[in-house]
């Protein structure tokens, strides 16, 4: 049910519209005043209003002035007994939604407060979308990699060229993409993503091309694909290293024709889409199945994320920007973080990226108790401490199982490197590896090198 607010002087008129639109289902509220009017707004969730112009003490223009400072957010139907094209104009441009002339015509007035209300809603929805879309999610970074990747996105946006995304899981593949399609052509169509990992390996078809009734046991009626559903906008083919080599070769006939079949149909369907795939996989390196020729197709244009570990001060940068936006979601004021702890956070390796950082935000916002975040806040995971039950606890919350096996890898690789008293020959002789490929992962983790206190040991520890 939607609230509208009466203001008006008249006690008689403010009766009469309050039973008209408490009649229509309207819950009502009134005031003889804008200063009453503008107490009600601080207390109350008001959808509509409608505004007397000519009133004693404060007038509805002011009110219209106080609604703009105070940042309101509703539509409002200016009424008045002196109407003239001037008051009308000066209304629209002090933010009013319409203007209506006294006395008021009961169907003009409903039919105006539900397009304003319909108007509303609509326009919530398109910033909705627009956020969905990138519009409203800023890739936050000052470091060469992620300037790189904003004039790559500034570049190639308007462009129809298929683009390939690399980068390690939580990374921020998916902003990219909707980054993309925001300042793309192809923003009011549709942003269309198929998780390629997620799709069981005999419904892969149906999923991206779609399906007639009857084309197999279950298909009761028809159903429509992925590569349908983005017709004119944008399809994100998510963990493309995923996809099934049977699967890989039907996606290239359809990027390449623009053309496809659903099953059990004949009927050849063209689409206009723009392609976009993402993998934290390398594809052409030796071990991977992933079809060559695909990737040629998909690789026109290409960029790469660089791991949160090695964009050095975004760290800060992230941790103050997902405060504010965790504390306007949650309501929640927002926190400082001790100069301790942060010292703690621009070390962590974050093998899960950007995603663990912003999760690790909205727990301590969540569930530290003071205005300022300290060490004892921070998880043992972060902090080195407890690398048992408290830490595998940690590594449980991942989000994804490449999340996991790097947050497992660094975990088990820190607690060997302890055990041998930071011995890197010692430990990798322990875990059966060559010296040079621990030195890559100590160094991909950023794993602790030294014990508290230490400082330059033998050539056989690390320094």
């Amino acid at each position: 049910m939607h609230t509208v607010l009466v203001v008006d002087d008249e006690a008689a008129i403010r009766t009469a519209l309050d039973q008209i639109l408490t009649y229509e289902s309207y819950r009502v509220l009134t005031a003889p005043g804008g200063v009453e009017a503008l107490r009600i707004l601080e207390e109350e969730k008001v959808d509509a209003m409608l505004l007397d112009v000519k009133m004693a003490g404060m007038d509805g223009f002011e009110v219209l002035d106080r609604i703009r400072q105070l940042g309101l957010d509703l539509p409002v139907i200016v009424a008045s007994g002196h109407g003239n094209i001037e008051t009308a104009v000066e209304a629209v441009k002090k933010g009013a939604y319409d203007f209506l002339e006294k006395p008021l015509d009961r169907s003009r007035l409903l039919l105006t407060l539900a397009n304003s209300l319909n108007h509303h809603q609509l326009r919530d929805q398109a910033r909705e979308w627009r956020s969905r879309a990138g519009g409203d999610s800023p890739l936050v970074g000052e470091c060469p990699g992620m300037h790189e990747v904003k004039d790559f996105i500034t570049r190639v946006a308007s462009t129809d060229a298929t683009v390939l995304i690399t980068g390690e899981n939580g990374t921020g593949k998916e902003l990219v993409v909707r980054a993309l399609h925001a300042a793309s052509h192809r923003r009011d169509k549709p942003l269309v993503e198929v998780n390629c990992a997620a799709i069981p390996k005999d419904l892969v078809e149906s999923e991206l091309f779609g399906h007639e009734k009857g084309s197999f046991t279950g298909a009761d009626r028809v159903r429509i694909g992925k590569f349908e559903q983005a017709d004119g906008g944008t399809l994100f083919l998510d963990e493309i290293g995923d996809m099934s080599e049977e699967a890989q070769a039907k996606v290239l006939k359809a990027v390449e024709e623009s053309r496809f079949e659903r099953v059990g149909g004949r009927q050849p369907r063209e689409v206009d889409v723009r392609i976009v795939a993402a993998t934290n996989r390398d594809l052409t390196g030796p071990d991977s199945r992933f079809r060559r020729d695909l990737f040629y197709r998909l690789n026109v244009l290409s960029v790469h994320l660089p791991p949160l570990r090695e964009r050095g001060d975004d760290t800060e940068l992230l941790l103050s920007h997902f405060m504010f936006e965790l504390s306007r979601q949650t309501k929640i004021p927002v926190k400082q973080i001790s100069p301790d702890a942060l010292d703690i956070l621009r070390r962590h390796p974050w093998p899960g990226n950007v995603r663990e950082l912003r999760n690790l935000v909205e727990r301590l916002l969540i569930l530290s108790r003071g205005e300022t975040i300290l060490i004892s806040d921070l998880p043992p995971d972060i902090t080195g401490e407890g690398h048992s039950s408290s830490n595998d606890d940690n590594i449980l919350m991942c989000n994804d199982f490449q999340e996991f096996k790097a947050r497992s890898e660094a975990s088990f690789l820190q607690a060997k490197l302890i055990e041998n008293q930071y011995n890197v020959s010692k430990t990798a002789e322990t875990l059966g590896m060559q010296r040079s490929n621990l030195y890559k992962k100590i160094t991909r983790y950023e794993l602790q090198t030294q014990a508290d206190g230490e400082r330059g040991q033998t050539d056989e520890r690390i320094d």
